[in-house]
């Protein structure tokens, strides 16, 4: 299986696409194999962030590997099964993964690697990356949430232009319409993705989720509801052991030793 899962510091998980001759595209096999990986992931309460990433140098993901894959979503939709929301590799759905995750993009992001990227909370890439949502090219549209989340992140004209087109487009494109947080040589990709996990693994988990939870209640709620939402959320952590060992560690200039109650 070419799904690669580390676990690094105790706290985060590093998944690894790893099928370069392959350009990283997934086919059913490594679309469930990396579902799998997302639900551990979810499920270990000890791992707190998660870092996505691929080998091979040349692609972070290419998207479905469409001789297997498209072949596939084409049989359910010939089928009787009802519609439902698609998941790639476990990450595009609705909420499939509650904790914090990190793509560090390097090579061609396309089609339903660009989703993965986007379902991701952080992205970081090499200045050589490049980014595109070609499904259109083939009859077919971004079905990975890529219709849904890129113009959240970049706005609705860049997403038109990206989704309707199918053009390719760099890194600088992607750094300037926040399609990434930032770019990074490639010699320091990882050191850099693992360095933020490791910051947001330090910080108090309740607040961490809590901060995440709120943070994506603001694309769908209005103002005043998203205030209740982080208002409510304070609460709850304003109650927590955590809340008060953050105050006290704080005050007592000492690293916050948190158990996440």
């Amino acid at each position: 299986m070419s799904i690669d899962f580390q676990i690094i510091d105790h706290a985060i998980a590093h998944i690894i696409i790893d099928r370069p001759e392959r350009h990283n595209a997934l086919d059913v096999e490594h679309d469930r194999a990396l579902a799998g990986a997302w639900k551990r992931f979810n499920d270990d309460p000890q791992l707190k962030v998660a870092v996505l990433s691929a080998r091979g140098g040349r692609a972070f993901c290419t998207g479905a590997d469409i001789g297997n894959y498209l072949t596939y979503r084409r049989e359910l939709a010939e089928s009787d099964a009802p519609t439902s929301i698609i998941s790639f590799g476990g990450l595009t759905g609705a909420g499939d993964v509650s904790k914090p995750t990190i793509a560090a993009i390097d090579g061609i992001c396309v089609a339903g690697g660009l989703e993965l990227a986007l379902a991701c909370d952080i992205r970081l890439a090499t200045p050589e990356s490049t980014f595109a949502l070609p499904e259109v090219r083939l009859g077919i549209l971004p079905g990975g949430g890529g219709t849904q989340r890129l113009a959240k992140v970049a706005g609705m004209g860049v997403a038109m232009r990206m989704i309707l087109t199918g053009d390719t487009f760099d890194a600088s494109f992607a750094l300037n319409h926040g399609l990434v947080t930032e770019l990074v040589p490639k010699a320091g990709l990882e050191a850099a993705a693992l360095k933020i996990a490791r910051q947001i693994a330090g910080n108090g988990p309740l607040a961490v989720i809590a901060a995440r939870r709120a943070v994506l209640a603001s694309h769908d709620l209005t103002l005043e509801a998203g205030l209740f939402e982080e208002s409510t959320l304070q609460r709850l952590l304003l109650r927590s052991r955590d809340a008060r060992e953050g105050a006290t560690a704080f005050v007592e200039r000492r690293p916050a030793a948190y158990i996440g109650s």
